[in-house]
């Protein structure tokens, strides 16, 4: 999983809780025409939960319980930086000079005088952050969003963004690190680290009274059309913002 996704994801979550309060835990099952493959969608995400309940979330749980906030933050804070590499490429293809400007400084900044990242100084320096994956990148040149879809493991996606997902993991730093052990320590680590922050909005959604699917599937694509009309203009842009971490 990227940091790209990551930051989706994160976004997703701090949406989910926000909404679900204002909704009033009330909402429930609907159809909807960017979702035509509903029954697939659905049976893979009862899978997902599955094997998140029997994996991910007690592992991330046990992390957070067990790691102190600031070397959690740290962790954050690594794999963010690593992430702007990436955004630096789609931000440049996107001949967004600002973002590319910006983002190169930021993981310059925070590379050498943030001790490897793990310190957000740019943030401290006022830096924007810029986070731009691939399918934002083929959204700007006119490329459609496509059907709603829920992948194994990754989960909510649309049909532009499993394309490009190829590209996006080709894209990944931690991908071209040769030493196996370590590229594989490091593929751990993030999604611990991810699952970790999502636990406060997850909880949220397994409490409230509604379609956890639909609800889901609904806030995604709504967050995907926001970052589609952010920025200068065009369709599917995005500031990067990551929310903070979840309580516990």
């Amino acid at each position: 999983m990227n940091l790209s996704r990551a930051g989706g994801w994160l976004r997703l979550a701090m949406a989910a809780v926000v909404l679900a309060v204002l909704a009033g835990c009330a909402a429930g099952p609907g159809k909807n025409p960017r979702d035509p493959l509903e029954p697939f969608n659905r049976d893979m995400s009862r899978f997902n939960d599955a094997v998140d309940g029997a994996v991910f979330k007690p592992v991330a749980t046990a992390y957070r319980e067990v790691t102190p906030s600031l070397v959690r933050t740290g962790v954050n804070n690594f794999f963010s930086n690593l992430g702007e590499v990436w955004s630096f490429v789609n931000n440049v293809l996107q001949l967004d000079l600002k973002g590319s400007a910006d983002t190169a400084l930021r993981f310059g900044f925070n590379t050498i005088f943030g001790l490897g990242g793990t310190l957000d100084i740019a943030s401290e320096m006022q830096i924007e952050q810029h986070k731009q994956d691939f399918g934002q990148t083929l959204a700007r040149y006119g490329v459609p969003t496509g059907p709603y879809i829920v992948l194994p493991i990754l989960g909510p996606s649309t049909l532009r963004d499993t394309v490009a997902l190829p590209i996006i993991w080709k894209g990944d730093v931690v991908t071209h690190i040769d030493h196996v052990p370590t590229r594989n320590s490091l593929y751990a680590m993030r999604v611990v680290s991810i699952r970790s922050n999502l636990l406060g909005a997850s909880r949220v959604l397994d409490e409230a009274a509604l379609d956890k699917y639909s609800f889901t599937r609904d806030v995604y694509l709504q967050l995907r059309d926001n970052e589609r009309l952010h920025g200068r203009g065009r369709p599917d842009e995005d500031d990067g913002a990551l929310p903070p971490e979840p309580l516990p």
